[in-house]
């Protein structure tokens, strides 16, 4: 996606949580508590992959995208599947996502990573106003073009 940014993997932090988990100092029940709502977030909305749960090996991950933002109002905190993320991406200034990982055949659950979205990642500026400055400066050429006729 082209507005991705500010990137945060959290996959080191899923690997201490499997070896706590192999060692013997964390149970199962303590890893694989994922809320219904969650499990309903992945069959309804979620992306299924290929890749396989790490704990019970035997249903393949479901990735559910959630977007958190002010411009979202009363849909921040929603579930939404990845097509819609380029959309809301083109529409909106700027929000963030959260994937988690989940197995619907054990529960396990695990935050992969967050990014930001939206309009603000096209510019390069900061506080965009770069596609501002650059309609003033065409509007400006324009009228110096009319002005020479």
């Amino acid at each position: 996606m082209r507005t991705q940014r500010q990137v945060v993997d959290y996959s080191l932090q899923k690997r201490a949580v499997l070896r706590e988990l192999l060692a013997g100092r964390v149970g199962t029940y303590d890893v694989c508590d994922a809320s219904p709502y969650l499990k309903n977030a992945a069959r309804f909305h979620g992306e299924p992959t290929d890749r396989r749960c790490p704990i019970c090996r035997s249903e393949n991950l479901t990735l559910v995208h959630y977007i958190y933002g002010d411009e979202l109002k009363q849909s921040a905190g929603q579930a939404r599947t990845l097509t819609e993320l380029p959309v809301l991406a083109m529409t909106l200034r700027e929000f963030q996502v959260f994937v988690v990982e989940v197995c619907l055949g054990c529960d396990w659950n695990h935050l992969v990573e967050q990014y930001l979205l939206g309009r603000d990642g096209l510019t390069g500026d900061i506080d965009g106003t770069g596609e501002q400055d650059a309609a003033v400066a065409e509007g400006a050429g324009r009228r110096r073009r009319e002005a020479q006729r």
